[in-house]
């Protein structure tokens, strides 16, 4: 069970099936390298799922190097029709450029702070939520063209 959520949070930050299988690898070499150091401060999953985001992040830097965006603080609220399904939601996600996306699950689904992902991501928070935001006007974007359909 823990296996099939790691992979799929690392699948959501990487977009690529091959590379989240490397980045959940990677993850578990890290896990079992550093068992020792686990103090029990937090619940085995969360430092496991600290571990598998890290080592994504990692990868998409590997990949590419995360888009530095201007500074815009404004969050916006994305409406999400409640015929859309879960499948296709994760598609337009999926969708988003790296550094959109990376941001956006990190904060909207994996519930982080624009600070810790501003640490993660090594950004400014203004360039956190400046990606968040254009993350949701380009979802909301998305969905107003199936609406339009």
């Amino acid at each position: 069970m823990y296996c099939d959520a790691m992979f799929s949070t690392a699948y959501r930050m990487v977009n690529n099936r091959d590379d989240a299988h490397d980045v959940l690898q990677e993850a578990f070499i890290r896990v079992f390298e550093n068992i020792k150091t686990f103090r029990g401060d937090s619940a085995p999953g969360a430092w496991i799922k600290t571990i598998v985001v890290r080592c994504a992040l990692k990868k998409l830097k590997q990949v590419q190097i995360t888009e530095s965006i201007g500074e815009n603080g404004q969050d916006i609220p994305v409406d999400f029709p409640d015929d859309l399904e879960g499948e296709y939601l994760e598609q337009l996600i999926l969708s988003l450029p790296d550094g959109y996306r990376s941001v956006f699950l990190l904060i909207e689904v994996e519930g982080y702070s624009h600070r810790e992902v501003s640490q993660m991501l090594e950004i400014s928070e203004g360039t956190s939520k400046s990606q968040l935001s254009r993350a949701k006007k380009l979802l909301q974007k998305k969905l107003m063209k199936i609406d339009a359909l």
